[in-house]
């Protein structure tokens, strides 16, 4: 395998994954920690943020490490890529859209505790089509993990629970600190693929 097999694009792909699941992760946290109405912030703050930084390292560290590789691509890897990062912008963009609508429907009917689990649907959702248009086979995993937690959540657990005198948002830590959990697994197993590709490369390009 030469070093033009993996070029430089293909890995900081992988490290732009790590690097939405580190940011996602951690909000997703802090929505968990939101549902929670003050009970154990500031430990689980901290511990969400030094999760996120870690994995936000891991993906900065991998594009450094890939400014060695080659930046060609053999003939149409480059409209590919190109076409590939429009329609990621589409997915994304449509993705925000129906976020958005989901929270005014959601305060207009007076159910806001809706909200979380809903969005997590949309997110999980949008896996399926990024999974297939970059072929990361672990997004299907995701997204089918995002959407039977959300799916869960509203059939059988109560929306507010009361731990002594604390009120919890049930809803809104189940998914929160789950979709978290999922993300950041999810950024764990792509930084991994990254650093193979990453490890590939040079040796093809030491054999070479």
């Amino acid at each position: 395998m030469s070093q033009s097999t993996i070029p430089r694009a293909a890995v900081r792909g992988t490290a732009s994954g790590v690097i939405f699941m580190a940011f996602f992760g951690t909000l997703w946290a802090n929505i968990g920690i939101r549902g929670l109405q003050g009970w154990g912030f500031l430990w689980l703050l901290i511990l969400s943020l030094l999760i996120g930084a870690i994995l936000l390292i891991g993906g900065i560290v991998l594009i450094m490490n890939s400014k060695s590789l080659s930046n060609e691509m053999v003939q149409g890897d480059s409209q590919r890529w190109k076409r590939k990062n429009m329609w990621f912008g589409i997915i994304f963009g449509l993705e925000g859209v129906l976020i958005v609508i989901a929270a005014r429907i959601c305060v207009s009917t007076n159910h806001l505790e809706l909200f979380v689990p809903v969005m997590a649907l949309i997110v999980g959702a949008h896996f399926f089509p990024l999974a297939h248009l970059f072929k990361v086979k672990i997004y299907y995993i995701t997204g089918s993990l995002l959407c039977l937690i959300s799916a869960i959540t509203l059939v059988t657990l109560p929306i507010k629970i009361t731990w002594g005198n604390h009120q919890i948002m049930l809803w809104w830590t189940s998914v929160g600190f789950i979709s978290a959990l999922i993300l950041w697994g999810t950024g764990v197993a792509v930084w991994i693929t990254g650093h193979r590709l990453l490890n590939k490369a040079r040796n093809g390009s030491k054999e070479a």
